[in-house]
């Protein structure tokens, strides 16, 4: 039986590339995007197998009408792609209040508006997956992008809880951790602050370490995708990208060395003192 995804931020990038995976092999989409008009050539290559919906993920009636009307017009919904998000780019001191509530409404709160709206749906038929698309930033801060690392770091702690509170309802959860690739979430999608001449060394430095990788290419995520999707039991992680788990190796290392070496100082704030 095909199944019927539900995706946000599908105009471009990765949600684009994974509902047209999905379409592909024969499941159905339902596919929503603040422009729909942006939905038309998916709606015209693949018939009523998509649904287009306009949505922001901000406005969360609006989130719960898309969901209403999605499982209204399918009968189910199975997998929910939480892909809507951008970046924002700057130091911790020069974003302003406006751009990090923004940066949250849509990376934390958008993500648990169509969380929370689907998992009745879920519930009921005892069966369901949910995507949420985080990053390696959301398991390590890199400099320059400090709240969007919160943002994803935020939604690393919610899913988790998540995966524990639904997993007796037959419901999975995975979050998905890319690398950086040639998408457009650093270009016309991407917000950047105001720049401060006293971080110009350390935007150099970074834009040095950035110019030495290479963007991965997004189509090749999808078949890891399904992969993750059709696998009986899916990782509550996954990498998408080379070089990862390296990267991770090294900072849990560091991490552990550090809670090592304060053990004792950790130990002794509890206030129980071994007896003499």
């Amino acid at each position: 039986m095909s199944r019927v995804w539900f995706s946000t931020g599908t105009s471009r990038g990765f949600g684009r590339i994974w509902a047209e995976a999905a379409l592909g092999r024969g499941d159905r989409v339902v596919a929503t995007a603040r422009d729909v008009a942006a939905l038309d050539d998916l709606a015209d290559r693949y018939g009523e197998a998509v649904l287009p919906l306009p949505l922001d993920v901000t406005d969360k009636p609006a989130v719960a009408r898309a969901v209403k009307t999605a499982h209204a017009h399918f009968g189910r919904i199975d997998v929910v792609v939480n892909n809507a998000g951008y970046g924002l780019f700057g130091t911790t001191e020069e974003v302003t209040e406006e751009q990090a509530r923004a940066q949250f409404e849509t990376n934390v709160f958008g993500a648990l508006w169509v969380t929370q709206a689907v998992l009745p749906y879920l519930r009921e038929q005892g069966s369901g997956h949910i995507l949420q698309v985080s990053s390696i930033g959301g398991l390590r801060g890199f400099p320059l992008l400090g709240i969007y690392n919160a943002s994803k770091w935020a939604l690393e702690g919610m899913s988790e809880a998540l995966a524990a509170e639904v997993a007796g309802f037959g419901i999975k959860v995975t979050l998905v951790e890319p690398a950086g690739y040639a998408t457009d979430w650093g270009g016309s999608s991407a917000v950047r602050t105001e720049s401060l001449p006293a971080y110009d060394g350390l935007r150099e430095q970074m834009a040095a370490y950035w110019s030495g990788t290479t963007p991965g290419d997004p189509q090749a995520t999808a078949e890891a995708v399904l992969k993750v999707v059709d696998a009986q039991e899916p990782p509550l992680r996954v990498f998408l990208g080379t070089g990862l788990l390296a990267q991770m190796r090294e900072a849990y290392a560091e991490r552990l060395g550090t809670w090592t070496e304060w053990n004792d100082v950790s130990e002794a704030a509890t206030g129980h003192h071994a007896a003499v």
